[in-house]
């Protein structure tokens, strides 16, 4: 097929994120991945935020004026908050992944667990708690843990990939723990650490007939020396991940069906992650979702896909497809 018939796909990828070199990774991955028919654009934004096209400094209108589809390869801020969907709707080029005001919400775990809290009986959510980082500066350390769950786990309130995150056991345990926390965002979430086994499941919209199609699940087994799946685990391949997790039918069937209904709940659209902590006398947790998951040969979303027989081109047409069909 000649490039005047092929559909022109820029793919963004890196972002003034914490997250930059996965982005660059996943973006990479898409641009190798993608089917004959479409071109890809590779649009290169950098940590501050400047976009580029062949090196060049564009305007995020100029680097798109060519493009027929944006597919967002981005994570953490900037990516999966909404800036970049907002930017993308603005300009009316059609994109991969949630719209924007579903992104913000899905990247705010405080935000999501108290949409999602109307889900009872689908979804189980640990006691969780936020505060600011003017709560943290003016009430102290001391204060706080009076106030929380223990164990308990802190995390960044707005970052993905593990990062910042950490369990706490004891006082001085959480000052450290903040201080990460804080380091990613300026909002931190304490909630309940739920111990026992971890599992994550990716859902695909209009897939093989389904509205909302649950991948199979996968149980995370962590490297010895992380207490969970952290970031160094995530992405230098030191951890097992089993697909499909060796759940039993009740769990598995637990799973899928939480993660559709997050995914259903806050208007995600076209495909998400969700990650879950099994608890073994207390059933599944929701963790968090991922709106943008990662697509770099580390990933669990492309491992899922094989799982059922399909491909990340495959994914990534039908992704693709499924942007341009309102246009």
């Amino acid at each position: 097929m000649s490039f005047a018939h092929k559909t022109r796909v820029a793919v963004l990828r890196g972002g003034p994120s914490s997250e930059y070199e996965v982005s660059l990774q996943s973006g990479d991955t898409v641009l190798k991945s993608l089917p004959e028919k479409y071109q890809g654009i590779d649009v290169f934004i950098s940590k501050e935020g400047i976009w580029h096209v062949h090196g060049i400094e564009k305007s995020p209108a100029d680097a798109l004026k060519h493009a027929d589809v944006a597919f967002v390869a981005l994570h953490g801020q900037f990516g999966e908050d909404g800036k970049v969907q907002r930017i993308l709707e603005h300009l009316g080029i059609p994109f991969t992944g949630s719209k924007a005001f579903a992104a913000a919400i899905a990247m705010n775990k405080h935000h999501a667990k108290t949409a999602l809290k109307g889900l009872k009986g689908k979804v189980r959510l640990a006691a969780h708690k936020a505060f600011s980082r003017e709560d943290i500066l003016a009430r102290g350390a001391h204060a706080i843990f009076r106030e929380i769950p223990h164990p308990s786990i802190v995390k960044p309130n707005s970052a993905g990939s593990s990062l910042g995150v950490n369990i706490v056991r004891n006082f001085f345990d959480l000052e450290f723990a903040l201080e990460k926390a804080l380091e990613h965002s300026d909002t931190v979430i304490i909630e309940e650490l739920i111990e026992g086994r971890e599992a994550t499941c990716g859902v695909l919209d209009g897939f093989r007939g389904e509205a909302h199609y649950a991948l199979p699940s996968i149980e995370i087994i962590p490297r010895k020396l992380s207490p969970f799946f952290d970031y160094i685990a995530k992405y230098s391949g030191k951890s097992e991940e089993v697909c499909p997790g060796n759940f039993d039918e009740k769990v598995k069937c637990e799973i899928e069906e939480a993660a559709k209904a997050v995914h259903k709940e806050l208007g995600l659209r076209h495909y998400s992650r969700s990650d879950f902590m099994i608890h073994p006398k207390r059933g599944v947790f929701f963790l968090e979702v991922n709106s943008l998951p990662g697509l770099t040969p580390e990933s669990l979303l492309p491992k899922s896909l094989r799982a059922v027989g399909s491909s990340l081109p495959e994914f990534l047409d039908h992704v693709i497809s499924l942007s341009l069909k309102k246009r």
